[in-house]
């Protein structure tokens, strides 16, 4: 993996976009200042084959214009060359985060830069700038319009988490660039340059308080890296350094804004040939400079000393705004009627930019004719000439006010309502686009939203007469209210309203807007609306999350909850308020706090039938508040009917097992494999058992039995599974009913936001709408462009019925122990179980008639067969590749890891196995698609530690590292993990502990889980028993290793190695 990295870097004329790669190597550089004071070369930085080479594998192209002709004429020619870079290479110096250490013995300095995805820095030391040298490609203003545009909007992560913070905020200035081009916020302008050419060209013009603030916000956000550039061989760093932020930007739009217009003028010529032909020749010369690649101007001084006068004075309304921010800008207040009056005012101030409130009235301004004024302690440069060229400027926008200024000293105009109306809705934005200030009235001052449009308030409370439990369909009672401008009118005063004839109305003091189509849609109302209109729970829910809804075409613009749904509704809204769930009686175990709260919030939503999907990180016990959250409804007589529970059939067991271990009075049954019941027998099963638990591989075989049994709660673990809405499974538990429906992941959404809408579509069917709403309203919006608005939308819907906390949030990091050891329960394959039989039944035949070492040896020789074909048949047969699904542990640890992965996490997989690593490294990196070290006996010292190093420090190494018990087991600092997996089992607590401290030991940050694996129905499973039931005594015993199970006769042993067919995973018999 690696980082593009890119940025502006000013010329004086050849200005580029720099770009350059990061990866990992060591770090570490050595520097001798008494030796050379060069800037030393970044050990991170890509060479230009090797950036060449990644771009290429990205498919990312940034080949020059230049490029492609010397490509389309070798295009024929076959010839074998060595690698070498795509585009011609330049140097950069770039002052970067390091560390930096110096040796006390001499006069060297170790540097240490920080690669850019780093998170934390695991050393206490503070980072410094530092210059290095980096090698990279430029590219001139037209090929970075077309690679910035390439870039894709919405780059935060996934597969796009190669682009750097840098490359994404020049990306998002290039779009602002198109922003600017499509509202004509350019000028053209004329320059004496250096050498004494002129040359013509177009600048950016930021004229409006918008853009003013848009220019701030970016050069607020700038990332630190793209102003600490400089070229190669200028002497020492610049005294500049670091170069102005908001300079940068603008160099960078004028450029950008240069080329494009160049490129449509000069498709579309702005003036016919003929009349060109009449113009004087500096002028005809200006336009082909503006027009054609040349920028130089061909004119006489002359002709030149015209055009630029004439051009000043064609631009003098804005030269405030080109040649910098205004201080005081010209204002328009519009005020309403007067008692009695119709007419509207729109007055004349001066305004301070960056105060609104600051005015200066247009008569003050005439009676003052200074060339400075002092006023409330602020001095005002040319108050009249500022104020006129306002004026001018506005005079061109709205014509209306050009009457006034006829008068000698102007200082308003009077509008009808008419005008007033016009102002508000097509000119204030206008005006204020065109860097001049507007002043509304308060009422009227929101022009998008539609809290002031006439529209429905709506007061809604759940039905007292409701008795059976709610679901978002569920029907309120509710009182509704014709509203406007945020007061209730009853229909005699609409009706008064209406015959004004007004589109700008009073109600009680206060103007509001009155839009005949809202007229309109309000007298359809009154006339055709029935007597009981429905509001649902959902729509409720929609209304308190800010979500536009309509009701009889007419917008709502006021909703309250009361009495219960207010509850609800609060509640919903901020999970803090629910009171947690003190663990019940039978629980055997503690909830830690905060999964009290989780299983609180699970009964809280079941109570109201709302769908909950329990998002918490891999590892924070979310079994465990399930589990919890049953035996509540059953101790609290509310478990009415069965509850089925679908998972990964790698998981059956697990689930099983934990159940009753956490919650013994629960009667639990798996329902899977050929010899489960059928028809009346598994109506009759079902109904003796609390829950049912089966696989997602078998919930579309038998949905249609599965459907006459009524279900109190259906609970997907796992919910990932049924991310693809269209998959056989998704459609079938979609079919199942339900009170309640449940949905368990750690990764609610791993790739696209279609996958967080079917989940939810199962939980609470239609509150996202249909797929192909919520692709057009929210999915495409916010994964293609990026839409801020939507994705907050989004979440406001969603937020109620997800709850995911992490391992690092603060409240939860001070609940979890430093270490969670988990055993992780997994079941046989049909091949496994059968090599696993034969393997026993044929080696004690051979054991029963040996004797002494020769039994010992056997006994072990069988251990060792077993533990193989508890991994995987392929190891225990000798094979070269592993086939996917023919090992339960292996499908569990795939899940897991991915898990793991998506959050964010790195992991550990112990085996004593080096064969099973070496098969198990190509297989999990197709899988994973990501690199996966295996360090073993034979890893090499160099290796091992490039290995460690770039686990432990590179942010974008390997997640996944194996290592054998015996190589790996000691002597080996992996802090950066917080995953370990014991995939094979030693049976040696002292070794398992010492593996494991590889990762639990001093420089961890994080809390460490430990998954140990075991098969069910094996030998594994009954040592395990044994340790578990007397695990003092067991540690003890078994603190040799296997060697005690060489010493059992062979009754014993035989009793230890009997397969348990109960725990076979068949999918064949689903």
């Amino acid at each position: 993996m690696a980082i593009l990295h890119g940025s502006w870097i000013r010329k004086n004329q050849n200005s580029c976009l720099f770009i350059w790669g990061e990866t990992w190597r060591s770090p570490q550089v050595n520097w001798d200042i008494t030796q050379s004071l060069e800037i030393p070369q970044h050990p991170l930085a890509m060479t230009a084959v090797e950036l060449s080479e990644w771009l290429a594998a990205k498919n990312i192209t940034v080949t020059s214009s230049k490029q492609q002709q010397v490509q389309t004429q070798t295009r024929s020619r076959k010839t074998t060359k060595p690698p070498e870079a795509s585009l011609p290479t330049h140097s950069h110096i770039i002052a970067l985060p390091t560390q930096i250490l110096q040796n006390t013995k001499d006069r060297t300095f170790n540097l240490l830069p920080v690669h850019s995805a780093s998170q934390d820095l695991e050393s206490g030391a503070s980072p410094y700038l530092q210059p290095w040298q980096v090698t990279g490609f430029c590219l001139n203003t037209s090929e970075t319009i077309k690679f910035l545009q390439s870039l894709p909007l919405n780059i935060t992560g996934g597969e796009e988490a190669f682009f750097a913070g840098d490359l994404r905020f020049w990306s998002q200035v290039a779009r602002w660039s198109l922003d600017l081009i499509s509202r004509s916020k350019f000028l053209p302008n004329i320059q004496q340059q250096a050498d004494g050419t002129t040359d013509a060209g177009w600048q950016v013009l930021l004229d409006s308080a918008v853009d003013s603030t848009r220019l701030e916000k970016f050069a607020a956000k700038m990332p630190l890296a793209c102003r600490t550039y400089q070229e190669m061989g200028n002497g020492d760093i610049s005294v500049d350094f670091p170069e102005s932020a908001q300079a940068l930007i603008l160099e960078f739009l004028n450029s950008t804004i240069d080329v494009q217009v160049r490129e449509m003028v000069g498709n579309q010529p702005i003036i016919e040939a003929r009349v060109i032909a009449a113009l004087p020749l500096s002028l005809r010369q200006w336009l082909q400079a503006l027009t054609s690649a040349s920028h130089t101007v061909v004119a006489d001084v002359i002709g030149v000393e015209r055009l630029e006068a004439a051009l000043k004075a064609w631009t003098l309304p804005l030269q405030s705004e080109i040649t910098g921010k205004p201080l005081f800008r010209t204002c328009f207040q519009l005020n309403s009627p007067g008692i009695g009056e119709t007419e509207w005012t729109l007055a004349y101030f001066l305004q301070a930019a960056d105060d609104s409130e600051f005015l200066l009235n247009a008569a003050t301004v005439w009676q003052n004719p200074v060339e400075q004024l002092n006023y409330q302690n602020r001095s005002i440069d040319k108050p009249q000439e500022t104020f006129l060229r306002g004026l001018g400027l506005a005079c061109r926008l709205y014509p209306a006010i050009a009457p006034s200024l006829e008068t000698e000293y102007p200082q308003y105009c009077e509008l009808t309502p008419i005008q007033a109306y016009e102002f508000i809705k097509s000119v204030a934005w206008r005006l204020e686009d065109s860097g001049l200030g507007v002043i509304l009235p308060p009422s009227l001052t929101n022009r998008e939203g539609w809290a002031n449009r006439l529209g429905l308030k709506i007061t809604a409370e759940t039905s007292k007469k409701q008795k059976e439990r709610l679901g978002l369909q569920s029907l309120l009672n509710f009182q509704w209210q014709l509203a406007i401008g945020g007061q209730t009118i009853s229909k005699a005063e609409f009706d008064r309203l209406v015959a004004l004839n007004s589109p700008l109305v009073e109600i009680n003091g206060e103007w509001v807007e009155l839009r005949p189509q809202d007229i309109k849609t309000a007298q359809t109302f009154f006339a055709s609306r029935k007597e009981q209109m429905a509001l649902s729970l959902e729509d409720a829910l929609h209304l308190s999350t800010g979500d536009t809804q309509v009701i009889e075409k007419l917008p709502v613009v006021s909703f309250e909850a009361s009495g219960a749904l207010q509850e609800l509704i609060g509640a919903l809204t901020n999970n803090q308020e629910i009171k947690p769930l003190s663990t019940p009686v039978s629980f055997q175990g503690q909830l830690r706090p905060y999964q009290e709260r989780g299983a609180a919030w699970l009964a809280f939503l079941e109570r109201w039938g709302l769908g909950a999907c329990l998002a918490d990180d891999m590892g924070l016990g979310k079994t465990i508040e399930l589990i919890a959250f049953v035996l509540y409804l059953k101790e609290q007589d509310l478990l009415e009917k069965p509850i089925l529970l679908v998972c990964p059939t790698s998981v059956l067991g697990n689930w099983e097992r934990e159940v009753k271990k956490f919650a013994p009075s629960l009667k639990v049954m798996q329902y899977h494999g050929d010899k489960r019941p059928k028809g009346k027998a598994f109506v009759e099963a079902v109904n003796q058992h609390n829950l049912i638990i089966t696989s997602y591989s078998l919930i579309h075989r038998d949905v249609k039995l599965l459907q006459t049994i009524s279900w109190q709660i259906i609970v997907l673990d796992e919910a990932q599974n049924v991310k693809n809405p269209d998959a056989k499974q998704s459609q079938a538990v979609r079919q199942l009913d339900a009170t309640f429906r449940i949905a368990l992941t750690g990764t609610p959404v791993e790739n696209r936001l279609q996958e967080l809408w079917s989940i939810l579509d199962f939980l609470n069917p239609g509150y996202l709408g249909n797929k192909q709403f919520f692709q057009r309203r929210f999915a495409m919006p916010i994964e293609k462009y990026g839409d801020a608005a939507s994705l907050n939308q989004l979440r406001s819907l969603v937020q109620p019925f997800i709850l995911r906390r992490l391992k690092t949030d603060k409240e939860i990091i001070q609940d979890l122990p430093d270490k969670q050891e988990m055993t992780v329960f997994c079941g046989l394959t049909t091949e496994q179980a059968a090599l696993y039989q034969q393997a026993v039944d044929t080696s004690l035949v051979e054991i029963e008639s040996a004797e002494g070492l020769q039994r010992r040896g056997m006994i072990l020789a069988l251990l060792t067969k077993l533990k193989q074909i508890c991994n995987h048949p392929s190891q225990y047969l000798k094979e070269t590749t592993l086939t996917q699904h023919n090992s339960g542990k292996l499908q569990r640890l795939e899940e897991m890891l991915d898990v793991a992965i998506e959050e964010g996490d790195r992991a550990l997989i112990f085996t004593q196995f080096a064969e099973w690593g070496k098969l198990l490294k190509p297989h999990l990196e197709r899988q994973l698609g990501r690199e996966v070290f295996f360090l073993y006996g034979s890893t090499s010292k160099k290796q091992r530690e490039e290995m460690v190093d770039r686990f432990q420090h590179d942010p974008q190494g390997p997640p996944v590292m194996i290592l054998s018990l015996k190589a790996g087991g000691v002597g080996l600092n992996l802090t950066r993990a917080n995953h370990v997996f014991h995939f094979d089992r030693w049976w040696n607590p002292a070794i398992e502990n010492q593996a494991t401290d590889r990762v639990f030991r001093i420089g961890q940050t994080r809390n460490v889980q430990v998954h140990k694996f075991v098969c069910t129905g094996t030998l594994e499973e009954k040592i395990h028993d044994m340790i578990e039931s007397k695990k003092q005594l067991a540690e003890q015993v078994v603190s040799a290793g296997e060697d005690w199970l060489t010493e059992l006769d062979t009754d014993q042993l035989r009793n230890l190695l009997i397969l348990d067919r109960h725990a076979l995973i068949d999918e064949d018999g689903e």
